[in-house]
C-alpha cells in the first residue's frame, strides 16, 4: 500500500508547479550515517523497474525491489516545534 496525506500531496503539487522537466517524485533509500538508512524523496523520471503510484495528480516512483522491502509507505506533512516538513513512514 502507498498513501499520501492530503496536505503532503497539495504541498508537493505546489512545488511541482515550478518544475519544467521532471514532474515525478521518486522515493528512495539513502544511507543515514548514525541513524541508518531511511527513505527520502527526489525529482526523477520513470524507469522500467518502477512501481508507479498516482495520488491527487502527483506521480510517485519506487523501485519494485525497494517497495517490496519497505511497504507500506505513507507520506505525510508535519508541523512540529522543529519546523515543518515531509515525513515518510514505512
Amino acid at each position: 500500500m502507498f498513501t499520501v496525506s492530503e496536505e503532503a500531496s497539495e504541498r508537493i503539487k505546489k512545488f511541482l508547479e515550478g518544475q519544467e522537466a521532471l514532474k515525478s517524485i521518486r522515493i528512495l533509500m539513502t544511507e543515514g550515517g548514525w541513524r541508518g538508512p531511511y527513505l527520502v524523496m527526489a525529482l526523477d523520471k520513470q524507469q522500467p523497474d518502477d512501481e508507479v503510484f498516482v495520488d491527487r495528480d502527483v506521480t510517485f516512483l519506487v523501485k519494485k525491489t525497494l517497495f517490496e522491502k519497505v511497504k507500506p509507505i505513507h507520506i505525510g506533512y508535519t508541523h512540529s516545534t522543529l519546523g515543518l516538513g515531509y515525513t515518510i513512514e514505512s
